[in-house]
Parts: structure tokens; sequence; C-alpha cells
């Protein structure tokens, strides 16, 4: 039986607010939020929740504190910071990072958040702005047993998927994995449909026959119809230059466990290149652009 907690979230971006919108409204506690845009602060609180006039407070009146930020550089700073979280922060203390962060980092903070009494848990989500939104996220968690089936009831308005992953930092391996393999995909779609319109077929008419076989994938289906096909790459998505953002975390770890990752370092490259062009704030699917350009 899940019991009433003292709930925070900070940042409350494309998918922090959405997130938080969720957990807000399935009742499991009070809900504290903060960000240094007020705009989504008050529509949350017109939701329910109440606004937190700094990281200190919403730390030391919550036992569960969210976070959802653009980073590990972020994330570093707010939690381990001369002013983060960690300076104001009670002892029991359960800090729940949302966010996508190198898996090397989130150990490190793991082990600082651990020296203070405060547990420091990865559970990075995957999908859509739209998942957010309709709670069928797929969240990946870094944590022990018990941590996992504390947390799991809080997490669960905002997912369909919920998966416990292994001891810390194994959420964030699962994330930059999966975000690995979607960058490499939507890298291989762009050059097929790219290809397949030099010889003379359309973009929409080869990816209802890919998704007919054995070529189909929630990011054909997904980034490729519902962007690359009509040429959509709003703003406020998954931004290209946060996409570079993951694939270095990917190559990184990779570093780490002395794995070649040629694939990787391919989709790394056509991102910087459609980032240089112009397009490091749209939707990653634009790498698109780049790809025809070179025809």
């Amino acid at each position: 039986m899940t019991t009433t907690k003292r709930l925070g979230v900070i940042g409350l971006g494309v998918m922090g607010e959405p997130m938080c919108r969720n957990i807000l409204k399935a009742g499991l506690g009070s809900m504290r939020v903060f960000d240094l845009n007020p705009e989504p602060v008050a529509r949350l609180v017109a939701d329910g929740a109440t606004s937190a006039g700094s990281v200190a407070e919403i730390a030391k009146d919550s036992d569960i504190l969210f976070l959802s930020l653009p980073g590990g550089k972020e994330v570093d700073a707010l939690v381990t910071g001369d002013d983060g979280i960690l300076s104001s922060a009670n002892e029991g203390l359960v800090i729940v990072d949302l966010s996508t962060c190198p898996v090397r980092l989130t150990r490190e903070i793991h082990e600082k958040a651990a020296q203070k009494n405060v547990t420091f848990l990865d559970a990075p989500v995957a999908r859509t702005r739209q998942a957010a939104i309709d709670g069928t996220l797929s969240i990946m968690v870094g944590a022990t047993e018990a941590e996992f089936d504390m947390i799991r009831p809080y997490l669960a308005p905002a997912a369909s998927e919920i998966t416990h992953c292994g001891g810390s930092g194994t959420g964030q391996v699962m994330k930059t994995m999966n975000n690995m393999v979607l960058f490499q995909t939507v890298v291989a779609l762009a050059e097929a449909m790219a290809t397949a319109e030099a010889a003379g077929v359309s973009k929409e008419l080869l990816l209802n026959t890919l998704s007919q076989g054995s070529a189909d994938s929630f990011a054909l289906r997904n980034h490729g119809m519902k962007a690359m096909v009509p040429g959509l790459f709003p703003l406020n998505a998954f931004a290209t230059d946060y996409a570079i953002k993951d694939i270095t975390y990917a190559l990184e770890l990779a570093e780490d466990g002395n794995v070649e990752t040629p694939s990787a370092k391919l989709a790394k490259t056509l991102l910087e290149k459609s980032s240089a062009a112009g397009h490091g704030a749209e939707y990653f699917p634009a790498l698109l652009k780049v790809v025809e350009s070179s025809r």
C-alpha cells in the first residue's frame, strides 16, 4: 500500500511538466514544483501543485524529489553544487533523476548522496513528449530491489513500462543504449529515404512498405512517418543538440568498456552536421535534411 509522501519536481520542461502533471493527478501526495520558467509552474499550480521558492526549500520539504533536467552537467550542479540539494536536504530524502546522464557521473552522485544519507536513483525516461502527456513512457530504473519497490508506485502514473535494470547507473546504461540505437536507426531511415527518392520512390510509400516487413520499428512509425515524411521538425521536441549530448554519453560509455562503435560515431557526425547547418534546436530527425542535401 502506497503511503502519502511529500513530492517535489525540479525541471518542468518538455518532458518534466507532463510527467509532473500525471503524478500530481494520481493523488499520491502533496506536490511542490520548481523551475526557472514561471509559465509551467503557473500551469501546475492551477492543477493543484504548490510553487517552491528555491531549490533549498523544495529539497527540505520533499520526501521524494524528482529531477527532469537537460543533462549531466545540470544534474551535477543542482545536486552537489555549493547551494545544491545535498547542502540542504534532510536525511532520508530520495532523489529520483528522470534526466539522461552519463553513467559514471550518476554513480559518483549516488555515492556523494549516500554519504549524506540521501538516496539518489537513476530513472531516465524513453519515448516521446506525447507519451509523457499520455502517461505511457518507458522508465528504466537503477536501484536496489527495495528502492525500486518503494519508488515504482510514484512512477506508475507517468509510464506504461517501468523496468528494474539493476544497481546504481544501470537505468542510465539502458537509456543511453536506447538512444544510441534510436539515433542510428534514424540515420538509416534518412539514408534509405533519400536513396529511394533518388530512385523514384516516395518517402511515404517506402516507409509504409518497410513497416510491413522486417525493417519495421518504433523509430520508423514515429520519427519516420510522423516527422521525416511530412518534414515536421518542431522546436521544443527532442532537439538535435540534445541528441548530440546523448550520443556523446553513449560513446563515452563504449570507450570506458573498450568497445568500438563506428556506427554510433557516424550518427554523432551526422547530428553535428545537422546542428552546424542550423537545425540544432529542431527535432533531431531533421538530420534528414543533411542527407538529402548531399544528393
